[in-house]
């Protein structure tokens, strides 16, 4: 079978549960209404935390409970529910006013982002403690990486670079080595807890994605930069939120490199910045994949700056 989209992702809160998508727009700094969200600290607090720094599942698994919805392509109110039954709760809040802006940090990124304090007083309920919400109403105030990147490169509130790929050809490897090492008593692990914004499937073998440097997904090109070294928030389960110790365990048999364990590629959107009423490019599920440029195969995971 041809390499193609088999499924779309986008995350409107960071950490928060991923929306399913057909059919996405693309920017220069990921997918429309990726990750241009996040929640913040309120006050100082643990481990030296300071107001405006992020939150992450790594620390708050109960964010990865949170099912966030876009109510309009890429720009519109935002959506928050929790729990179902009696026991569900939700909040609407619209886009704030960029006008008053607070300053965040994110991954060693400080900029800024417009609060929308609408959402405070549910988030703070859900977590224990103050925190804030905040809207990057401008994603070029944010560079990539400037190892891995172009000096124009730009991302929004994801933890480095625009988009994630996985392949389903690795997720079967990963599964197969698991159930292999457990004598079938493992379930399989399931795509989700890599959170990725497109997923391939096709006729390329597990872990080709390492050496793939260029692609074409429908008309959209994309340098893929960097592979994807996973940390502790794969092991939290993205439906319940309890915390295991695969898939890490499993990737330290097969994908230690550099005392990382790796799983998927980082890539950057080469398409122009949108132009309000022109044309805007477009990927989804279904789109042909090809790899317009590759290296040679065997030395694992991009990691080296180019």
């Amino acid at each position: 079978m041809p390499l193609a989209v088999s499924a779309l992702h986008r995350y409107p809160v960071k950490s928060m549960h991923a929306e399913d998508l057909d059919v996405s727009v693309v920017e220069p700094w990921g997918l429309a209404g990726d990750r241009r969200w996040m929640v913040v600290e309120a006050t100082e607090g643990r481990g030296g935390r300071q107001p405006g720094d992020f939150v992450s599942a790594r620390t708050d698994p109960a964010l990865l409970l949170v099912r966030a919805r876009l109510l309009a392509e890429g720009y519109g109110a935002l959506e928050l529910a929790t729990g179902t039954g009696a026991a569900s709760s939700s909040i609407t809040v619209p886009v704030p006013d960029p006008a008053t802006q607070l300053p965040v940090e994110v991954w060693g990124s400080h900029l800024t982002a417009a609060p929308q304090p609408a959402a405070d007083a549910w988030l703070s309920d859900l977590l224990g403690r103050p925190l804030r919400l905040v809207h990057l109403d401008d994603p070029t105030r944010r560079p990539a990486d400037p190892r891995y990147s172009h000096p124009d490169d730009r991302v929004s509130f994801a933890d480095g670079y625009p988009l994630l790929l996985t392949t389903t050809a690795s997720l079967a490897a990963l599964d197969d080595a698991l159930l292999e090492h457990t004598q079938g008593a493992a379930e399989p692990l399931g795509m989700a807890r890599f959170r990725p914004n497109l997923v391939l499937a096709g006729d390329e073998p597990a872990w080709a994605e390492d050496d793939w440097r260029r692609i074409r997904v429908g008309d959209v090109t994309f340098r893929a930069v960097k592979g994807c070294a996973r940390c502790v928030m794969t092991t939290f389960d993205p439906t319940t939120g309890e915390r295991g110790h695969e898939p890490t365990r499993t990737l330290a048999r097969l994908r230690r490199y550099d005392g990382g364990v790796w799983f998927g590629i980082n890539l950057v959107p080469d398409v122009p910045a949108p132009v309000p009423g022109a044309p805007a490019p477009e990927i989804r599920v279904g789109d042909d994949v090809e790899v317009l440029e590759r290296a040679p195969a065997g030395d694992g995971p991009l990691r080296t700056p180019a």
